[in-house]
């Protein structure tokens, strides 16, 4: 069995956000993108199907061409324990501009310092200071 991979559907961004989750990780990259053609099922140039690697987590997305009455929901997140209190505000900032605070950075009686918000894509993230 291969490993489990993340799948993220979007609906016209999906490069946007592979994009800039790439700027935010150390040695993040694409293995592989497809885009639609022209008379494919999506529009001409978005991603039919990416996949990238953040800090060495594989993921794939795409652009669906098919409209959807769901989206993300913070039911599910990405998890990501920090080792400095440098990276975890570093991560926080960037990742959460535009997005949706669901637990201030902050300490709590489960940590020393945690975050919990979905970022400008709708995607749910939760960070903590190991």
């Amino acid at each position: 069995m291969q490993p489990i991979t993340p799948f993220f559907m979007f609906e016209g961004n999906a490069e946007e956000a592979m994009n800039f989750y790439l700027s935010i990780f150390e040695g993040a990259s694409i293995s592989h993108i497809t885009r639609y053609g022209a008379n494919e099922a999506g529009k001409e140039g978005s991603v039919q199907q990416a996949i990238f690697t953040l800090n060495g987590q594989t993921f794939m997305c795409i652009d669906s061409p098919i409209k959807h009455d769901f989206t993300f929901t913070p039911a599910l997140s990405l998890y990501i324990t920090c080792d400095t209190e440098e990276e975890i505000d570093r991560l926080y900032g960037a990742l959460s501009i535009g997005g949706a605070v669901l637990m201030p950075i902050n300490a709590y009686p489960f940590s020393q310092k945690f975050a919990w918000f979905n970022d400008r894509f709708g995607v749910s993230w939760q960070l903590n200071l190991l």
